[in-house]
């Protein structure tokens, strides 16, 4: 841990709706004040698509019973549901001297490191943002910067069925094909794999932090 290590708060939320945990996000960083300290959030969705503020609604293809919500992040539209890890990073870029390129590498670069030590060897693509095993997208990212402050983040596809992504062109690609770290044989935990993955991502950012 270096020694001027920024503190960071990491909240495990468990299962929680969408649409709440979107409107904490943008509440927090509206309260934000230049003392405020950093945040992840970890929290696992019922099944959701949401389509980023530019997205286009043709890509939802047959969104059946799974609800669909316009959200203010970027990007085109993707899944959330049971067996997936996000996880929202609340962070005063400019306090931190963060660009968006660096904080999205870093984020990519997290999910990379944790797979490779379970055996997973996995990359990032400069033409689509996320992280990908065998040409199959396994992470998806989208922010939303506001005031110079970060919330949104990343989506991991821990253990989870799969189907909704048909339903949709995932983050706006025709046939992008998606997996799940099971898929691989591995299989760990939500909550364990949260904490793992957030280690990571603090490590990378160089934080200090509370769970």
């Amino acid at each position: 841990m270096r020694n001027d290590a920024q503190p960071l708060h990491i909240h495990h939320m468990g299962q929680c709706a969408y649409e709440p945990v979107w409107h904490a996000m943008r509440d927090f960083t509206a309260a934000r004040r230049p003392s405020t300290v950093d945040e992840f959030w970890l929290v696992e969705h019922p099944s959701v698509f949401t389509l980023g503020q530019a997205g286009r609604l043709e890509h939802v293809l047959a969104a059946g019973d799974i609800p669909v919500v316009r959200t203010d992040r970027g990007g085109q539209v993707t899944y959330h549901g049971p067996g997936q890890i996000v996880l929202y990073t609340l962070i005063d870029m400019r306090r931190r001297k963060l660009g968006v390129r660096t904080l999205v590498d870093a984020l990519e670069f997290s999910v990379i490191r944790f797979l490779s030590d379970h055996g997973v060897s996995a990359e990032s693509r400069p033409d689509a943002p996320g992280v990908y095993v065998q040409e199959r997208k396994i992470a998806s990212l989208a922010l939303r910067i506001r005031r110079g402050c970060s919330y949104h983040g990343l989506a991991f596809n821990l253990d989870m069925d799969l189907e909704p992504f048909n339903r949709i062109n995932p983050c706006g690609f025709r046939g992008l094909r998606v997996t799940c770290l099971s898929d691989f044989g591995v299989r760990l935990s939500w909550h364990e794999s949260a904490l793992a993955l957030s280690a990571q991502l603090a490590d990378i950012l160089g934080y200090r932090h509370e769970i």
